[in-house]
């Protein structure tokens, strides 16, 4: 679904990304680990059209997207719930989840925002509730539940587990695991490396705007510089 070819991109005069390639292919969770710093956040930003790349290329389904803009982007269903959240904190959670569909999918919003509430109960018995008075895991779910607004053919989660109790995180993983059994294809960005190769099937580290390591999760989990690395074994 998913192909980067060669990606170099930064800011101003300074390069991030330093040529990377990766693929995700329908169906699959992909996982992109590395620590803070490491360009994952930059290369989220170049897919979705808000970084413009100095060469290379990113292609969604077979099309060529490099240079689109975000909004472009999204209209594919190529959906990020970026790192943060970044949700409308004076708007409720009904208002934040039909901003979802603005672009994308808007006939549909009634029967996506059932699945939604049918996905996330809590967001329910919420729905009126101002979305800044939420709990972070509250937000969270909030930020999963309007990028599904929007019928994502990939999405793409940016750190879904930052700034979550242990339970919330085993929660959310949980919940990828789910949207991921009903045919969604994710790519996962994390620095949570044991539990997001726990359900990944394929994963890359991204160590210094490259690709340190890739491959099937099962061999970079048992990777010996990955566990000395990020695992301290």
């Amino acid at each position: 679904m998913l192909e980067v070819r060669d990606l170099v991109a930064g800011y101003g005069l300074t390069r991030v990304l330093e040529g990377v390639s990766l693929e995700v292919k329908a169906g699959e969770i992909v996982a992109v680990l590395g620590s803070n710093g490491a360009g994952k956040t930059t290369l989220n930003m170049t897919i979705s059209g808000l970084v413009r790349p100095r060469s290379g290329e990113v292609l969604f389904e077979g099309q060529r997207i490099t240079g689109l803009s975000p909004a472009q982007v999204m209209e594919r269903g190529l959906i990020q719930v970026p790192e943060g959240r970044k949700i409308f904190p004076n708007l409720t959670v009904r208002e934040n989840l039909e901003l979802g569909s603005y672009r994308r999918a808007r006939p549909n919003r009634a029967r996506n925002l059932e699945k939604v509430f049918a996905t996330f109960p809590r967001l329910r018995e919420r729905v009126a509730q101002g979305a800044g008075t939420l709990s972070g895991g509250e937000q969270q779910m909030l930020a999963i539940g309007r990028g599904m607004m929007a019928e994502p053919r990939l999405l793409i989660l940016d750190e879904p587990s930052l700034g979550l109790s242990p339970l919330l995180v085993e929660e959310m993983f949980t919940l990828i695991r789910r949207l991921h059994g009903e045919g969604l294809a994710i790519m996962l960005v994390e620095q949570n490396v044991a539990q997001s190769l726990d359900i990944a099937d394929r994963a890359y580290v991204l160590e210094h705007g490259v690709f340190a390591l890739s491959g099937p999760a099962a061999t970079v989990r048992d990777d010996p510089e990955l566990k000395r690395a990020y695992l301290g074994l």
